[in-house]
């Protein structure tokens, strides 16, 4: 991903990908890079950024609704019990993404964000160990769509048994979810996600 700043009709200045989409913008603004530690919120990161896989974010967002209700609110021990009954369910509700594979694996990675919690006391706990020490980036750069921590978390939930968590959908979590701060330098989301970063308790097993 790479770009430049944007100034809106409000002055402020922004990343340049959430165009002029009113909740696109609200993304960026609200949520996009604040840091997150609840299991449960996290737990619909990833998987949404595995429904995301081939489409743009902003199809998902605008199925967010959609999908946390079909999928009881992205609650990992509801999700673990579904079924095949709730699998033709989703399959049917045209509101979300309508993919049989995405679908089994958000009810077979339920399954496996139990384990880690169980093993590391909260999925957060697990997850944010993975955060990569910060670089200095030249403002220039492009933002990467994968790291080696990014491919490192992949594989390690690979082998764990998560399916539909390559390194570009990890790394796309990690930004989601503030684990780093990929607002663009002069963007004035940038200072704010740093200083939410530096204040963030990171939770520990």
């Amino acid at each position: 991903m790479s770009g430049s700043l944007v100034a809106g009709d409000d002055g402020m200045a922004r990343c340049w990908w959430p165009g002029e989409h009113a909740d696109y913008l609200a993304y960026h603004d609200d949520e996009w890079g604040r840091p997150i530690t609840d299991d449960t919120r996290l737990f619909e990161k990833v998987c949404l950024e595995g429904f995301q896989a081939g489409l743009s974010w902003l199809t998902i967002l605008r199925k967010r609704e959609a999908f946390r209700a079909g999928f009881a609110g992205f609650d990992p021990a509801t999700v673990a019990g579904f079924g095949s009954d709730d699998v033709e369910r989703l399959l049917g509700d045209a509101d979300i993404v309508r993919h049989r594979g995405k679908i089994q694996s958000t009810i077979n990675n339920a399954a496996r964000a139990l384990e880690v919690a169980d093993e590391f006391g909260s999925l957060a706990a697990y997850l944010w160990s993975w955060e990569p020490t910060v670089e200095p980036r030249n403002p220039d750069d492009p933002i990467p769509a994968t790291t080696p921590e990014s491919t490192a978390l992949s594989k390690d939930l690979k082998k764990r048994g998560w399916s539909f968590v390559g390194p570009t959908t990890a790394y796309a979590f990690m930004q989601a979810t503030g684990m780093v701060n990929d607002h663009l330098p002069g963007c004035t989301l940038h200072a704010v996600v740093e200083a939410e970063r530096a204040a963030l308790l990171r939770p520990t097993r």
